[in-house]
């Protein structure tokens, strides 16, 4: 038995040590094809000793590299050295439990390479002090070169889209509707007020910034776009702390999510001017340029919603007015057409005078006015207009040769829910109107009433 056992006590120790040195040479090919080197270093008397991969990573001959710690620390790129000498330093004094640091080693042909070394202390005296080192140094050039091209591409990209006229976001939306920014573009200060670092974990901040009465339309048409992954785009208003009452527009696509989330990125701009002018354009399209009252356009669409309310049974009587100044025609040829236009003005400056709050003027064309005159019947109507006659006839407008009065024509009718269409309370008060100046001309006619 004991023969038997020291027979496989011995197959077993030589079969172990077979294994040991294959896995040393397989260790040595790893260590070698890693582009790494081995060294040890007697910390006391400085001398540090290379495996050839060590020597062969910078491009020496072994006869080329001594075991001098001098030598050692001369290789190492002035701007590094301080650095890599005082990582050491802590090491030694047990403030670290490892030494690494990524620096970087003059080659054999004068070039640097990036490399990190990593060591350890394995060997300390009574009193703590270092005696023995081993470590590592691993080529890491080719890591550096990508990761600098890396920062340099993040970095153009960042200034390429910190110059674009707007903000540009990618925003991570999960299933639940909770959202985040995971980037956010430098001129988020200026169309939201925020700072990256607000909307980095939520979105929150930029709905609190949305006008309280858009709110339910950026949500609305955010949810829609999602749901069908289709672009988004929404315009919008915003209360900012310092701009005050701005407009924006999003631009964005999504992607779907593993999760059922999704992934939006897209273009948050400024359009606030774009706004004002085409506010201006639309007001510009609904108001008569001379006398400054709506035109017909804007008359008739008021006209028509006070019929609709009428109606409907939302509203109670209403009138509708017609006015025509007198003899319009002979002023012109007699003093030009620069004093017919200040009559024109003087007959919508006295009606916004002279009408109440509630009243709705506006300019048909040429010499005509109508106004519409919410819950008034015929009689207080009739008051209104014959107050706003007199107020009229009492006008002097100043001419070449003197002053010059005016008179005015009115028609009268009231709104009817039994009427067709919207206007056939104002073609009632264009007959009133007509036989009014039928009649003689500066006063008042109401419809299926007799001209007094």
């Amino acid at each position: 038995m004991l023969e038997v056992g020291h027979s496989a006590s011995a197959d077993l120790y030589q079969s172990g040590c077979g294994v040991r040195q294959d896995f040393s040479d397989i260790l040595a090919l790893a260590i070698e094809g890693s582009g790494t080197g081995v060294w040890d270093r007697d910390v006391v008397t400085g001398a540090i000793r290379y495996c050839d991969g060590w020597v062969g990573l910078l491009g020496y001959r072994r006869e080329e590299i001594s075991d001098r710690i001098e030598d050692a620390y001369a290789r190492v790129h002035p701007d590094d050295l301080a650095y890599v000498q005082a990582t050491m330093r802590d090491h030694f004094a047990g403030l670290t439990p490892s030494y690494e640091v990524e620096h970087r080693l003059r080659c054999r042909d004068g070039s640097y390479k990036w490399v990190l070394s990593r060591g350890r202390v394995i060997s300390r005296d009574g009193d703590g002090r270092a005696l023995r080192m081993v470590g590592t140094t691993t080529d890491i050039t080719a890591m550096r070169v990508l990761a600098e091209r890396l920062r340099a591409s993040m970095a153009l990209l960042s200034s390429l889209t910190d110059q674009v006229p707007g903000l540009v976001f990618q925003c991570r939306r999960a299933p639940d509707g909770t959202a985040c920014v995971p980037y956010a573009s430098a001129r988020i200060t200026e169309i939201y007020e925020l700072t990256p670092q607000q909307v980095a974990e939520s979105s929150q901040p930029v709905h609190a910034r949305i006008h309280p009465d858009d709110l339910d339309l950026y949500r609305a048409t955010l949810a829609e776009a999602a749901e069908r992954l289709t672009p988004w785009q929404c315009v919008f208003r915003v209360l900012l702390p310092r701009q005050g009452l701005r407009w924006r527009q999003v631009d964005a696509r999504a992607t779907r999510l593993p999760d059922g989330g999704t992934l939006w990125h897209g273009l948050v701009v400024d359009v606030t001017e774009r706004k004002r002018v085409e506010q201006e354009l639309h007001d510009l399209a609904r108001v008569d340029h001379l006398t400054c009252l709506p035109n017909r356009r804007a008359f008739t669409e008021r006209m028509e919603r006070a019929w609709h309310a009428l109606v409907r049974g939302r509203a109670g009587d209403v009138a509708v007015l017609m006015l025509d100044i007198d003899h319009f025609k002979s002023i012109n040829d007699r003093h030009g057409h620069t004093a017919g236009d200040a009559v024109l003005r003087r007959v919508a400056a006295t009606m916004l005078a002279e009408l109440r709050p509630g009243d709705h003027a506006g300019r048909l064309g040429g010499e005509e006015f109508a106004v519409v005159l919410p819950d008034t019947g015929l009689a207080q109507a009739r008051q209104v207009a014959e107050r706003l006659r007199r107020a009229l006839a009492e006008c002097r407008i100043p001419v070449a040769d003197g002053t010059m009065r005016l008179t005015v024509s009115i028609g009268l009718s009231d709104m009817r829910a039994t009427d067709c269409r919207y206007d056939d309370a104002l073609a009632r008060a264009d007959m009133a109107l007509y036989a009014a100046k039928e009649a003689g001309r500066n006063r008042t006619g109401v419809s299926g009433e007799p001209v007094g």
